[in-house]
Formats: C-alpha cells, sequence, structure tokens
C-alpha cells in the first residue's frame, strides 16, 4: 500500500527543545519511515484544520519514556461524503493492523468510527467496541454521526463481540436504547456512575479492541469547541485518565478522538489543549503496557470463591505487575472451553459475598 496516496502532509511549523515528543514522531516523507518498525502511527482527519491544531499542541508536549516508535502520517485526503472517508480509513487502518501498528485517529466527525470497525472484518476475529461519549448514536436517520452505533450494530457479516459505553448522561438518553444494549449483554456506565469510582470504567476499557472517543463526552468549561458538548460531563483530567487505561490495555490495537470544532474554541484553544493532552497520556500508557495473559504464569495470582449451590467455582486472576483483575469464565458444551473477562476487585468482592457479578452474568449471555 503507497501511504503517500492516502495522505498530505501537515501544514505544521516545529521547532521545539529536543526533550518535545514532537521530534520522536517520524514523518512520512523521511528518509527514516519504515512502517514495520513502527508501534504507533497518527492518523489525522482535517476537514476543519483541526487535526494541524492537536497535532501543533500535542507535539510541545515532553517526552514521557526515553525511546519511541512512532510514526506521523499526516492528513487523510478528504472526501466528498462521509462513506468515502470512512472507506478511505478503512483501507489505512486494515493496513496498520495487518503489521501490528496502532493506529490513533484525531480529527473529523464520530462517523469515522465505521471506518475504524470495518478495518477488523478481515481480521477473523470478533471484536470488543468501547464509546465514550455523552449521548448514544443510534438514530436510524438523521446525521451520519447519530448513526454511527447502528451503523456498526447492523454491519454485516457480523463480527461484533461486545460494545460497552461509558459516560453518558442519562437525561440525553433514549431508555429504550440502553434497554437494547442491557438484552444484547453489553455494558454501560453513566457519567455519575463512573464519577463516583473512575476504576470500575477501567475494565470496561481492557475488554475493547478498539476505542472511540466522542469530545461531547467532557464537559462544555473544559471543551468549548465541542458543538454537543454539556455543562455538566467529564473533566479534562478525567478524560485523560480514560484514554491512559486505553492505551495501558494490551488488546486494544486502535483509538480515535472526534468532533472538535476550531472555530468553536476559545482564544487559547482549550480544547486542542485537552485532546493533545489525552492522546498524550494514550501514548504513555500505551509503552507503561506489562501484562502478557499468561495466567498460570507467577505473575499472576489465582483467587478461587466456591459459590453456594453451584457445583462449579469462579476463578478470578490478579496480575501481580499492574494489580489488574480477570475473572474465568466457561462456556460451551460441558463448559470446555474459557474466556477470561476483565473485571475488577469490586467483582471478587461481590463474589466472595455470595453475589455473581454481573460481568460474569453479561459474559455468560454472550458466550453461550
Amino acid at each position: 500500500m503507497l501511504l503517500n496516496l492516502f495522505f498530505t502532509p501537515p501544514e505544521l511549523e516545529f521547532d521545539h527543545p529536543e526533550n518535545a515528543i514532537g521530534n520522536s514522531f517520524i514523518q512520512l516523507d523521511s528518509p527514516e519511515f519504515n512502517i514495520d518498525n513502527m508501534d504507533i502511527a497518527l492518523v489525522g482527519i482535517n476537514n476543519r484544520g483541526e487535526a494541524d491544531l492537536l497535532r501543533a499542541k500535542l507535539f510541545a508536549l515532553k517526552k514521557s519514556t526515553p525511546t519511541y516508535k512512532m510514526a506521523d502520517l499526516g492528513n487523510l485526503q478528504t472526501g466528498s461524503e462521509p462513506e468515502e472517508m470512512q472507506g478511505k480509513l478503512r483501507e489505512v487502518c486494515s493496513f496498520l493492523l495487518e503489521r501490528g501498528v496502532v493506529p490513533v485517529i484525531f480529527g473529523g466527525n464520530q462517523d469515522l468510527a465505521i471506518g475504524q470497525y470495518q478495518a477488523y472484518e478481515d481480521m477473523e476475529k470478533l471484536v470488543s467496541v468501547l464509546n465514550v461519549d455523552a449521548f448514544l448514536d443510534m438514530d436510524s436517520e438523521g446525521e451520519s454521526s447519530s448513526q454511527f452505533l447502528n451503523a456498526i450494530l447492523t454491519h454485516q457479516p457480523n463480527y461484533l463481540f461486545s460494545y460497552n459505553h461509558l459516560a453518558h448522561q442519562t437525561y440525553l438518553i433514549d431508555q429504550k436504547a440502553l434497554s437494547t444494549l442491557d438484552k444484547l449483554y453489553f455494558e454501560s456506565l453513566r457519567l455519575g456512575a463512573l464519577r463516583y469510582d473512575i476504576k470500575e470504567a477501567e475494565p470496561m476499557i481492557r475488554l475493547a479492541d478498539m476505542v472511540t472517543f466522542d469530545i461531547s463526552a467532557i464537559r462544555s468549561s473544559d471543551a468549548p469547541g465541542c458543538p454537543k458538548a454539556q455543562p455538566f460531563g467529564l473533566t479534562g483530567e478525567e478524560a485523560c485518565q480514560l484514554s491512559w487505561y486505553a492505551g495501558i490495555n494490551e488488546k486494544l490495537t486502535s483509538i480515535g478522538f472526534h468532533e472538535y470544532y476550531p472555530s468553536m474554541d476559545d482564544d487559547a484553544l482549550k480544547t486542542a489543549s485537552v485532546v493533545a493532552t489525552m492522546i498524550w497520556y494514550f501514548i504513555d500508557g500505551f509503552y507503561n503496557r506489562k501484562d502478557n495473559g499468561k495466567f498460570e504464569s507467577s505473575n499472576y495470582t489465582k483467587y478461587t470463591v466456591s459459590m453456594e449451590g453451584q457445583e462449579d467455582n469462579l476463578t478470578f486472576f490478579k496480575s501481580n505487575l499492574s494489580e489488574k483483575w480477570w475473572m474465568e469464565v466457561t462456556y460451551g458444551r460441558k463448559h470446555k472451553y474459557k474466556a477470561f473477562i476483565p473485571c475488577s476487585y469490586t467483582d471478587y468482592q461481590k463474589a466472595t459475598k455470595g453475589d455473581f457479578p454481573e460481568r460474569w452474568i453479561y459474559a455468560q449471555g454472550k458466550l453461550v
């Protein structure tokens, strides 16, 4: 694939100190560029000039690790129709995923998540999606960005294992839509519950192969450059925490940040600073990944909980490196198969009190 046919160079003058993270990105037109040697690739969507503004804010931030292997592909050439952009993004992401490179997509509208999702179609595996959004975009009509979830849920062939939703605001959501998610054994965590204990969002993020982040989930005072941002929402710090959780998720292979409108931002470009910092935290999390999923190794501690009235016990694993938790779920005929589902210490505590964790129930519903 000739990437330079899909991208235009960013319009960016960069002159920062050696310790700026921008110096760690290899440009597409650089003699040093070799996509097979990269861990992460920036994919900008510059419809409104947003990608170059976000890039400038990101590049000025400081390095957190001495060694990066990252590329800046530039800005994806714009198309006249949303479907054209989704198709281009699908091709690029598919190319990167095949090479084990994580696309970090920034700019454009939320419907680009359709192209991001479709990039997994040829991978012959079930895919888990996580969306951070104040709204639940399940419309069958209207703007393309408000239909993207409906497009994913109804896409054929169906390779969706799980869809989880973070930071929605109940008074903005049709309760029938939430009921639909529940019937499909998909998880959602509303803003208030997330804010009560943000660590409970981490297992949901850890299940995801791809994450899409709508800036509308961030409160308008921290993200004035998003037209759908509400007075109540995530703080910039909370958004960065969720991005870091996405980064340390060893399973995650792509992420997108969407719905930034520079014309609505304040004079200091506050929204651009918040989103750029979120991308920085994702990269920092990526380079702090620790767990290999070999649960029988000495890196994990096994906990067994006997459940009253059940023949089988519930089995949990805790990482001694990251303190993350998983639970073992058996399924299939005679419970022949095993799956390891991300969970939290709270789930383990519920089990010790004789209650089946909701995540265990959802997993059973999806794996039957």
